[in-house]
């Protein structure tokens, strides 16, 4: 049986990923307590319903189990069950602007407790969960529909027992993503931005990919990260990795680093069955 942990801050996501592994025909339950995970996957290996299984795991849990969740993931692991676990989170001022829209109550709020609070000891109860992650995610900047493609990517990778590589462009004036395990800073590369008839072009049209093919220091840097790649994402594969995310940071996210995702995304396709492409700074 494969099971699927779904967890994260309130506000993250976290309904919007297990709706999206409902969607993939995953037997999904939220808010189960975490010290019957074990009893619960045994009973379903025991009467063989479902083979894919999704479960939410969040604050309202008792905190001494939250505590103990290291040991109850080594003990599902022990009965050979098929385990990753996917973390969700934002950035604190996102999760405070979700929930001004909403109007929704934090699970964790009180009288005593204001909701800036609720997070930050949301955060500390979740701690031992995130720690655990095979898969986190950040979606500050993600729609809820970006996110559900992702969540669905990234488990369809998880089927065929390859890693899955997500390229990512974005822009540093608007922040580095925080889930990126390789960032790779290309601000030192010819900029189309300053060539005023380029300025409103970006790196997924013609004009901005025949300037940047031209520059010897853009193809150098393209070679670079992919020979980098190549040579170390099979290590992360042998250490149970499932998930890699590339990021590729120029100014404002346009031009370069849009180039660069579209190459190395061209690049790895023969390579790799699960390549993903995501431009942060892109409205389309």
């Amino acid at each position: 049986m494969k099971l699927i942990i779904i967890s994260g801050r309130s506000g993250s996501g976290k309904t919007a990923a297990i709706q999206s592994l409902e969607d993939l025909g995953y037997y999904c339950i939220d808010n189960l307590p975490a010290a019957l995970l074990p009893q619960f996957a045994n009973h379903m290996e025991t009467t063989g319903l479902h083979q894919q299984v999704a479960i939410g795991i969040d604050a309202r849990n008792q905190s001494q189990d939250l505590a103990n969740f290291p040991n109850i993931v080594e003990q599902l692991r022990n009965n050979q069950n098929q385990i990753e676990i996917v973390f969700l989170d934002a950035q604190n001022d996102i999760l405070l602007q979700r929930y001004s829209s909403t109007r929704r109550k934090h699970p964790l709020s009180t009288p005593e407790l204001s909701l800036t609070e609720a997070i930050e000891q949301e955060s500390v109860l979740l701690d031992p969960v995130n720690k655990m992650a095979t898969l986190v995610l950040d979606t500050t900047n993600l729609s809820v529909q970006t996110l559900r493609q992702l969540v669905q990517d990234q488990i369809a990778k998880v089927e065929d027992k390859e890693i899955a590589l997500l390229f990512e462009s974005f822009g540093f004036k608007h922040g580095a993503p925080n889930d990126a395990d390789f960032i790779f800073d290309v601000r030192c590369l010819p900029n189309p931005y300053w060539v005023p008839e380029l300025r409103r072009y970006t790196g997924m049209d013609q004009p901005i990919q025949d300037f940047l093919s031209r520059e010897s220091d853009v193809e150098d840097m393209y070679n670079d990260i992919f020979r980098f790649i190549d040579r170390w994402v099979e290590k992360f594969r042998q250490n149970n990795r499932s998930y890699l995310t590339i990021a590729i940071g120029c100014t404002g996210g346009q031009h370069r680093s849009v180039y660069l995702v579209e190459q190395l995304t061209k690049g790895f396709y023969s390579r790799f069955s699960n390549i993903q492409k995501r431009h942060r700074e892109l409205k389309n």
